[in-house]
């Protein structure tokens, strides 16, 4: 008897494998699921009146969802045995899905639905792969993308049976491609009408009782294109993945890079020497601790906060129905955009019908990109424009069950909004601001129930950008965090929640990376080198390419508003007067006006602006790169530690999310919380402290760290303690 997996044997002695995990919407790949597999692998493989074998999932949701991410470290990271017993335990699906392709007997993988991760490198060990023609179906590889790489024989058969080019694009992208797409690459041997793919398979295993061989165990096989140094096209492939490979990664990410070793030697060796060479990989990533923070941020705790860990339980769901969006500018009819897409009806008003038309403007171009790439049917295009109704007068406004404010970054003009709408829609409707600086609790004095305000920050651009900020203010309700979060859930982005705060969490600490690299201008560092180490830190783009883009007008306005909110309380730094002199004296605002610390000329490539070390005279001398970074790095630390100990973070996962999807913070550390948890909370007040002798109080270590320093205490371990 199974748990996981149904077995039957019909009387053509055809053994179907019906995967069926009890209590998992998706199947996928735990310490049950292996024991069964390997249970019912041996039985196929030794009971003489099965011939043959197919493996389909009982389960509506796909075939299968791969690696049981949220069990993988209690299955795999035990410390049990040191290296050699990690290896063991990685082996164990490698070893399995060896001896089901060399059985003896043939077996047909019946795909209908997801098929990813381990589950695709499950169909790979079949002899025959047939899926259902279902438009909606993936496949594909993506471990890359969470810091780890295929170990379980993807590396090695995928190659084999695409070519190695081929592969190690997809496996290093992580991209997932429709069953069509499959069948052009091979890795489907056949598409069948969605639904049908088990009799297919069926069929197959019964005609064919002799292919049971896979092509690389055939005497003589070759890998597509060659799959070794002696072949020109293999040494070019490597010679160009290499290179691409660390610049994206800048060597940071472990997975890509042993990826590139597992292929390189797997595929010059026999299959059953390859697999051990793939599993040694693994093994050597699993064992770092960056594996391990990049799945628990990127994966388990993403999924926690969309399927609404931070939903108040006992409120009704209060889905979204029609939308009052308040400003149509870029940012209002981005959110526009996508709530239309999710189905809702979207009230776009502005001051002028000209504005509120040039909104929606903006939803038919973003639409009309989906549609050319094929994304999008025309006719879909059409439902989704007709949602959108671009109005002026607020009484257009009646019925709407939500809102969210997108006017300009002013207090009066922002409350007077306000308080035109609550005219029309009464108190009991949720308001939300989306404000990336201005406090929710004085926002919140304009409408007369501030429990039902609420701060929704977006990102630029909100198509793109996949994390909503969701802000309480003092007096905050749980029925406005429970609709704001239904409303999140419903455009299929990723919300963090946090307390009030100038900045709140995402725009401060961000703040700080701009800050530090435009006060490195300003004491004459070669802004080359910030650009450099900035990327090389694992952030998209340098800290002054990046004031660029978001406008250094903008932060000179946000600094004044700053000043002037916060009076003998603001603390000026060395930023402060390069923004001035770049706006002000010198009339460089950035992107915006083609001119920043980069020149934009038209039709041309940017370039850091030479007249910066005429402005800004360089340093004679220059510190070291490590040392940039290091400035770079614990400048957001130290403010995310701030955060957390002024309570306007409660949670670290919600500081990690944030900060990875927010702006950008290099994501092989799993965010700043796991990144200061691995470095070791004393070696960053440390740090903190030599670096605060240097430069100023700015880095300075929070008395919270201090403490957690002198316990031995890290930010998650206190966490799971705490809610304990």
């Amino acid at each position: 008897m199974t748990n996981t997996i149904r077995y039957d044997v019909d009387s053509d002695g055809i053994a179907t494998l019906m995967m069926d995990a009890p209590e998992q919407s998706m199947n996928v790949i735990d310490a049950q699921f292996l024991t069964d597999l390997e249970t019912l692998v041996g039985r196929i493989a030794t009971d003489e009146a099965v011939k043959g074998a197919i493996i389909a999932s009982g389960k509506d949701s796909g075939f299968m969802g791969g690696m049981d991410l949220k069990a993988m470290e209690g299955m795999l990271l035990t410390g049990e045995g040191g290296m050699a017993g990690l290896y063991n335990r990685v082996f164990q699906l490698n070893r399995v899905l060896r001896v089901l392709e060399t059985c003896g007997k043939p077996v047909a993988a019946a795909i209908e639905g997801t098929c990813v991760g381990g589950g695709f490198e499950l169909a790979l060990a079949c002899h025959r792969r047939i899926a259902g023609d279902n438009p909606k179906t993936r496949l594909g590889l993506p471990e890359c993308m969470l810091g780890l790489f295929p170990g379980g024989g993807g590396s090695q058969r995928m190659p084999r049976i695409t070519g190695v080019q081929t592969a190690l694009m997809y496996m290093l992208q992580g991209k997932m491609f429709p069953v069509t797409e499959g069948a052009a690459l091979k890795l489907v041997d056949e598409v069948v009408p969605a639904g049908t793919a088990l009799e297919a398979a069926k069929t197959w295993v019964k005609e064919n009782p002799s292919a049971h061989t896979q092509p690389w165990d055939v005497k003589g096989f070759k890998v597509p294109g060659g799959g070794s140094a002696m072949y020109p096209g293999f040494a070019q492939t490597f010679m160009g993945a290499v290179p691409m490979t660390v610049k994206q990664t800048q060597h940071n990410i472990n997975g890509p890079i042993a990826l590139l070793s597992a292929v390189y030697e797997g595929l010059q060796l026999p299959m059953d020497r390859a697999i051990q060479i793939e599993s040694k990989y693994f093994a050597r990533v699993l064992a770092d601790p960056q594996a391990r923070n990049m799945v628990r941020t990127l994966f388990v705790n993403k999924q926690a906060a969309e399927r609404g860990a931070r939903r108040p339980a006992d409120v009704a769901p209060a889905p979204t129905r029609k939308l009052a969006m308040l400003g149509a500018g870029m940012m209002g009819a981005g959110i526009a955009t996508v709530s239309a897409q999710a189905g809702m009806e979207v009230m776009l008003l502005d001051r002028d019908m000209e504005s509120a038309e040039r909104g929606k403007a903006h939803v038919e171009k973003e639409l009309q990109k989906r549609v050319s790439k094929g994304k999008m049917a025309p006719d879909k295009m059409s439902e989704i424009l007709a949602r959108v109704t671009p109005v002026v007068d607020v009484a257009d406004l009646a019925g709407c069950d939500f809102v969210i404010e997108a006017v300009f970054e002013d207090v009066g003009i922002k409350a007077e909004m306000t308080k035109k709408v609550e005219a029309v829609l009464g108190p009991d409707v949720i308001f939300g601001s989306n404000t990336s600086t201005l406090p929710i609790t004085g926002l919140a004095k304009a409408w007369s129930k501030p429990e039902n305000f609420i701060g929704v920050h977006f990102f630029s651009p909100v198509e793109k950008m996949p994390l909503v900020e969701i802000i309480l203010g003092e007096k905050t309700g749980p029925q406005a965090i429970a609709k704001a979060l239904d409303y999140v859930r419903q455009i299929k982005k990723t919300p963090i929640v946090v307390n009030d705060s100038r900045g709140f969490y995402t725009s401060r600490c961000f703040g700080t990376y701009v800050s530090e690299g435009t006060q490195m201008v300003g004491e004459g560092i070669n802004p080359a080198l910030i650009e450099n180490v900035g990327r090389q830190l694992g952030m998209p783009v340098g800290p002054l390419a990046v004031s660029d883009e978001v406008s250094i007008e903008l932060g000179l306005k946000v600094l004044k508003a700053t000043k002037a909110a916060m009076g003998d309380a603001y603390k000026a730094t060395g930023a402060d007067d390069v923004i001035e002199k770049m706006v002000t004296g010198l009339g460089r605002l950035g992107r915006k006006n083609g001119k920043g610390y980069y020149d934009y000329p038209e039709g041309g490539q940017k370039s850091l602006w030479p007249g910066l070390s005429d402005h800004f005279p360089r340093a004679a001398n220059q510190p070291s790169a490590e040392d940039v970074r290091e400035r770079l790095l614990y400048r957001q630390l130290i403010e995310c530690a701030r955060c957390y100990e002024e309570g306007v973070l409660t949670a670290p996962e919600d500081g990690d999310i944030g900060a990875i999807f927010g702006w950008g913070f290099a994501p092989y550390t799993g965010g700043p919380f796991s990144c200061m948890d691995t470095v070791g909370i004393a070696k960053v007040v440390e740090t903190l402290d030599r670096l605060a002798q240097v430069h100023g109080e700015r880095f300075a270590p929070t008395q919270q760290l201090r403490d957690m320093a002198t316990k031995g205490e890290s930010f998650y371990a206190s966490a799971t303690k705490a809610a304990a």
